[in-house]
């Protein structure tokens, strides 16, 4: 019966330590709503990154890196690292340009022209659309 004491404090000494040392390094978890803003601004960034990296894999583009001595692996590494914020303004600025425009100012000339020829179809008595036309 000693025997078994003897071994059944040093297990139950074991066990202690054990169950002390998992216990210490643990934090408390605080969990929260994830915003709906937060999941589409990650998003947009992801998104915004492929087709930044999308733009460098032309063959175009490309070629005009390798004519100025940038390497398109290096380019496409660079575009990896940036930041959101910084990947997001990129995004923003190409929106911006006109050839890589979102079409607003295509469709505002396309609505224009159109407004002209019939118009001018008007005023010339081949059509009868707008009131304000005296004929």
């Amino acid at each position: 019966m000693h025997r078994i004491r003897c071994s059944a404090r040093y297990v139950s000494f074991f066990m202690t330590l054990t169950m002390v040392f998992m216990t210490i390094p643990l934090q408390t978890v605080c969990a929260a709503m994830v915003g709906t803003e937060t999941v589409f601004t990650i998003t947009e960034t992801e998104t915004a990154r492929e087709n930044l990296i999308g733009f460098l894999e032309r063959e175009d583009i490309e070629a005009v890196m390798i004519a100025q001595g940038i390497n398109s692996l290096e380019a496409k590494a660079r575009v990896s690292s940036l930041s959101d914020a910084e990947v997001m303004r990129i995004a923003k600025k190409m929106d911006q340009l006109p050839a890589g425009g979102d079409g607003f100012g295509f469709l505002i000339g396309a609505a224009l022209i159109v407004f002209l020829v019939l118009l001018f179809t008007d005023i010339a008595g081949y059509t009868d659309i707008f009131p304000f036309v005296k004929h």
